[in-house]
């Protein structure tokens, strides 16, 4: 596992709308809602019995969408998002046991931290890209730009909390390479199957992004 395709992968995507898919039916459609809108990631969380065969779905109907498994705890999910063809794998929070298992599978991995003890360890074990959450009940932007001073070789994917109100200020931040969260397809109008409002959102969520710093810039 490279941790610097795990940060071109997320960098590259800026956005990455965090999904629970409840019937694995309407997977294809949201991924092409939010295609539509100009993203090009999807993380799928395992909140639900249809994650892995929406994601595989996806996977199959949609090839250029970067897809992701998200809300991985344990060790048998990270192989079986290798056998579905997952791009990426992420964590609400920090197991060095996991991080051994994705290497092993040489699976891009994001584990959530949000204290410096976790970033040291996490760093430590090499890894240099990681998922800040819960984003703003662990201090949002203000946070971010502290630990930006002793960590500056990390970079973050701040979720939790994060919405259209506040996005361009966590992308504005030199060390966030992508931000994520529910907000642009949120579980109601997945169930719905509002696809319409889905990619609108989406549609605002990628200006905002293409028009942030960092993504003016390349860095």
């Amino acid at each position: 596992m490279s941790t610097s395709s795990l940060r071109q992968l997320i960098a590259s995507a800026r956005l990455l709308p965090v999904v629970i898919i409840d019937d694995p039916g309407r997977g294809v459609a949201l991924a092409r809602a939010l295609q539509r809108g100009g993203l090009t990631a999807i993380e799928v969380t395992l909140r639900s019995d249809a994650a892995f065969t929406a994601a595989e779905a996806i996977i199959a109907a949609c090839p250029e969408l970067l897809v992701g498994i998200g809300t991985v705890t344990r060790a048998g999910q990270i192989a079986r998002a290798v056998d579905i063809g997952a791009r990426f794998a992420v964590s609400p929070g920090f197991a060095p046991a996991l991080v051994e298992v994705a290497r092993e599978h040489a699976l891009p991995y994001l584990p959530g931290v949000c204290t410096p003890s976790e970033i040291l360890q996490a760093f430590n074990l090499g890894l240099d890209t990681l998922k800040f959450f819960p984003a703003a009940r662990a201090g949002g932007v203000a946070a971010l730009t502290e630990l930006a001073a002793v960590f500056p070789d990390v970079a973050f994917c701040p979720t939790g909390g994060i919405d259209e109100s506040n996005l361009a200020e966590y992308l504005a931040l030199a060390n966030v390479c992508a931000a994520g969260g529910s907000w642009l397809a949120p579980a109601a109008q997945i169930r719905a199957g509002a696809w319409d409002e889905i990619e609108a959102c989406s549609r605002r969520g990628a200006a905002i992004a293409l028009a942030s710093p960092s993504a003016r810039t390349g860095e």
